[in-house]
């Protein structure tokens, strides 16, 4: 990336205070990167850390009268701490989220295509009815889901998780997005599933050069998709590099624990079913 131009993503010095009853809490302490076009780069950390508070207040999508948010994070140059009116401009043009929660992200009484042809009119490049039509259509071919009329026509409750996943990455791309943010995208899918939406995100990024801020509590997920890793603890990051330096050598005591968290398959013991089956 030309070293004059401005980044996708810059974020320096970035806090979020929170409103609480029993007074303020610093959620987020100080935290600083920058993601450029066709970077991906992940914040990973425990139940808790931070790091979606940290994304959803880069959105500007806590409450405003119960988060404080102070800092610089400039989308494409343009600071958005300091002039919030400017994150609305975009917010569903070249800016785009990919939510926690498939099976509740979605308006559960309005139908796949409407929510997508909504999504594509926010985008304000297509006007008429039919134009929004087949373009929903070639969204959802895009992030392979079969029958694609068929599936237009259906309500949330009607298709699997998986799919309501790809449904949520369809109304992301329907913004053309520079930058997509993922919030624990594959957090509420089974490992199968989970392991065909990284492909597709990564997949995505390749043909288009969409710039990803991935936020999880996998590392195994961060390995696979992340250019770089930043390691978030009680708000704050304690470790930050290339992805194969966090996952391979961690300086941290706390990324060596969460890499020890992860589960492995044990060697197989042909004697100990033996021994189960004549018991």
């Amino acid at each position: 990336m030309n070293e004059q131009e401005p980044a996708v993503l810059e974020v320096e010095n970035f806090n979020v205070e929170l409103m609480t009853d029993n007074g303020v809490f610093k959620a987020v302490n100080n935290v600083s990167f920058r993601i450029g076009k066709g970077q991906s780069v992940t914040i990973i950390g425990e139940s808790g850390s931070g790091k979606s508070t940290t994304a959803m207040g880069l959105l500007q999508l806590l409450p405003p009268g119960l988060a404080v948010l102070s800092g610089t994070v400039r989308l494409k140059g343009q600071d958005v701490i300091s002039n919030p009116q400017a994150i609305a401009k975009f917010r569903g043009r070249g800016l785009a989220l990919i939510p926690q929660d498939p099976m509740t992200a979605l308006n559960p009484v309005a139908t796949i295509g409407a929510q997508l042809r909504e999504a594509i009119k926010v985008a304000g490049r297509l006007k008429s009815k039919s134009d929004q039509q087949q373009r929903a259509i070639e969204l959802l071919t895009q992030v392979r889901i079969p029958l694609v009329e068929e599936q237009l026509k259906k309500f949330p409750h009607q298709l699997s998780g998986g799919m309501l996943q790809r449904v949520l990455i369809a109304i992301a791309l329907a913004s053309e997005p520079e930058l997509l943010v993922a919030d624990e995208p594959t957090s509420a899918l089974d490992v199968t599933v989970q392991a065909g939406i990284l492909d597709l995100l990564l997949e995505l990024q390749e043909t288009r050069g969409i710039s990803i801020l991935m936020i999880t509590h996998d590392i195994g997920v961060a390995r696979m998709v992340s250019d770089t890793i930043h390691v978030m603890k009680s708000g704050q990051f304690i470790e930050s590099g290339d992805a194969a330096q966090i996952v391979d050598a961690p300086g941290e005591e706390y990324t060596r624990n969460l890499l020890a968290a992860v589960p492995r398959l044990g060697s197989w013991d042909e004697t100990s079913l033996s021994t189960e089956g004549a018991s």
